[in-house]
């Protein structure tokens, strides 16, 4: 696996570590040594394929180093113990190994930031000064000191400026974990765009980092990114808005200097086939290293199945590539026939979609590649759609779903709302519910689930408003009322 990663281009690794079953009692907290084996094992293999390691204590941080503020002596020598194990066991390995203190380090039970700030300076200083003293190459390796939740927050930056300038060590590196503007990380609130919002905070949050580290020359790396909706599914997010999302990521990133490392649970790289499962982020990722790729408004062209076929429009965000041209497998299409360009405006014109949709059958009937002058093509897939049917249904609280004939068309969010306008549901701050935990589209079973996790939050007996929104500009209302554990949902 690691010589497969390795050839995809990437540079570094890091590699998580849970310790916390994996050692004796106090007071000498032995790690079993099996396990230290093991992880030197794969260091190793890591260092030989020429990667730069990133090695920590991971889950270790909600499981026993939180309680800090209620147990700082217990927990206190229980890390220490362990950092001056694995300090020891690593002291002779290459420079190209790094120690991360703590992942996401976090504390319950705190009386605030001011303590929650003293506790971390005392694990990032007391790691510095457990590796520092351990002796070989441990005097000079460089060390990953994270903020508070490993957050770009400037108040989280700020606290760990300050433990770098007491430190005063040139082969320090701060880190940060980012995973987008929440809404849209994981699709809430109608957060189903790569919008200026989403963007807006990305460059404040690298920004951050960039004017408090990187200016003064402290290295930092993003040590997890990624979006929130992947830990569940990786359709949460639309492909076009989320190619969009990392094609900006590793564009800003690398002109502010910050090193990224993908979090992969094992739904981006296949562990055993090493197959990405989707080759288009990739793709996209991959080349965000070194340049900008054109996109463009959206990567769906709606057609509908049946009436006349008119031209339709997209805009092109052109990242300072210049258009190159559509093409169609190898086939080039015509300018001023198949489609034109007016500023950032393409159109494709009503000859080009009635050919590209043939005998409009439902779903996509053709995939065009928008070429740039630099970057991977953005993909534009035509799509012969009608407005999806939804039908009446009953069932329970634990498990409902409605019939949809989706026709083409896909689901982007759904809305939920009582009789009198008030927000029903899960997070009712919004009418706006989060996609794939309160709701879920199945278009191979011809469904739309509502979770339990959604009527667990809606009033007993109080009829409920559904809107459903679909990428075609469609918009469906659907009603659903519960009563105790059964559900009865209708159309009117």
């Amino acid at each position: 696996m690691l010589d497969n990663v390795r050839a995809q281009g990437f540079n570094s690794i890091r590699i998580p570590v849970t310790w916390s079953n994996h050692h004796g009692a106090a007071p000498n907290y032995t790690i079993d040594a099996a396990w230290l084996n093991r992880v030197r094992e794969v260091v190793g293999w890591a260092l030989a394929d020429g990667f730069y390691v990133v090695l920590n204590i991971h889950h270790d941080s909600w499981q026993w180093i939180n309680t800090m503020p209620t147990d700082r002596a217990g927990v206190l020598n229980r890390y220490n113990a362990l950092w001056t194990q694995i300090a020891a066991a690593f002291k002779d390995s290459s420079p190209k190994l790094t120690f991360e203190s703590v992942n996401e380090p976090q504390f319950t039970g705190s009386s605030g930031d001011a303590q929650n700030a003293t506790l971390l300076n005392e694990l990032n200083t007391s790691f510095h000064r457990i590796v520092r003293q351990s002796g070989g190459n441990n005097a000079t390796r460089l060390l990953v000191l994270p903020t508070l939740h490993t957050s770009a927050e400037q108040a989280r930056v700020d606290e760990l400026v300050s433990t770098f300038n007491t430190l005063n060590d040139p082969n320090l590196i701060a880190t940060v974990h980012f995973y987008g503007y929440w809404p849209f990380s994981v699709n809430v609130a109608g957060g189903t765009r790569f919008d200026a919002t989403v963007q807006q905070d990305l460059t404040d949050q690298f920004d951050r980092v960039y004017n408090a580290f990187v200016t003064r020359n402290i290295p930092v790396i993003i040590g997890e990114y990624g979006l929130l909706g992947f830990d569940r599914h990786t359709g949460t997010i639309e492909q076009g808005e989320k190619l969009k999302f990392f094609e900006f990521l590793g564009h800003y990133a690398r002109s502010r200097k910050l090193t990224t490392q993908l979090w992969d649970n094992g739904q981006h790289l296949d562990r055993t086939s090493f197959v990405w499962k989707d080759p288009e982020l990739f793709a996209q990722i991959k080349s965000s290293w070194t340049t900008r790729s054109g996109t463009a408004s959206s990567d769906q062209v709606y057609v509908p199945r049946t009436g006349s076929i008119t031209a339709k429009s997209l805009t092109l965000n052109l990242n300072g590539t210049t258009f190159q041209g559509l093409r169609q497998g190898t086939t080039d299409l015509v300018n001023g026939t198949d489609y034109t360009v007016s500023g950032s405006t393409l159109t494709l014109t009503a000859l080009a979609l009635t050919r590209l949709v043939g005998s409009r059958a439902y779903g996509v009937n053709a995939n065009l590649q928008a070429r740039f002058s630099t970057g991977v093509p953005w993909r534009i897939s035509i799509i012969t759609y009608d407005p999806p049917v939804l039908s009446n249904a009953t069932g329970t609280t634990a498990a409902f779903t409605l019939p949809a004939q989706f026709r083409g068309d896909q689901l982007a969010t759904m809305e939920a709302k009582y009789a009198d306008g008030s927000n029903a549901g899960p997070h009712n701050w919004t009418s706006y519910k989060e996609f794939d935990v309160t709701f879920a589209p199945d278009y191979a079973g011809n469904t739309i689930a509502l979770k339990p996790e959604f009527f667990a939050e809606v009033n007993d007996g109080q009829r409920v408003t559904l809107t459903f929104h679909f990428w075609s500009g469609t918009k469906l209302t659907y009603y659903v009322t519960k009563s105790g554990s059964s559900v009865t949902g209708t159309v009117s």
